[in-house]
């Protein structure tokens, strides 16, 4: 009983750390024995399902830049960039980026289904309800946000939520094409 304590404090120091953005945080989570994706190395391919039962892999998506984004409706910071990731979303062009949303809501679409349809989002949502592809990816936080290149390489780590809608995170997204 007293490990299992002990387990839970870690964890949750764990995740307070890396959502407040301590400069410890990487140390200790390595420490803690979690791996996830590395920069520069392949974006682990994977399968879930979206809003409407069909499969998505992301292998598929290979020369397109992907924004892979883990959050949870529960989530206040990852609600709050949504609507910039729509922006985000409709400003290119389908053959140039995907947006997944990887819901890590165990409800899964009874509670993402109503999320999407009140934010008029078109981003695929897709569920990971185990967190068995966020904890591939070391996805610690909510929400956290990998980007990938059109190779299928992971370039990019984003701790938090961010204005997608703003004009760097189009100049990522462009540069990222060039790569």
């Amino acid at each position: 009983m007293m490990r299992l304590a002990f387990a839970g404090t870690v964890v949750f120091l764990m995740i307070a750390l890396v959502g407040i953005g301590g400069a410890a945080a990487p140390d200790i989570l390595s420490v803690a024995g979690r791996n996830g994706v590395k920069l520069g190395e392949p974006a682990p391919n994977f399968q879930l399902r979206d809003l409407n039962g069909h499969l998505v892999t992301l292998s598929d998506l290979r020369g397109k830049v992907v924004l892979l984004n883990f959050w949870a409706t529960w989530c206040g910071p990852c609600r709050v960039e949504m609507p910039a990731m729509e922006q985000l979303y409709r400003t290119f062009l389908r053959k140039d980026l995907e947006i997944l949303a990887v819901s890590t809501d165990a409800q899964g679409v009874a509670v993402t289904r109503p999320f999407q349809q009140e934010n008029h989002l078109t981003f695929p949502i897709l569920h990971d309800a185990d967190y068995r592809v966020g904890l591939t990816y070391g996805a610690r936080s909510l929400p956290m946000t990998f980007m990938v290149d059109p190779q299928g390489v992971v370039r990019h780590q984003i701790f938090g939520a961010r204005d997608w809608g703003a004009s760097e995170a189009q100049q990522l997204v462009q540069m990222l094409m060039k790569s």
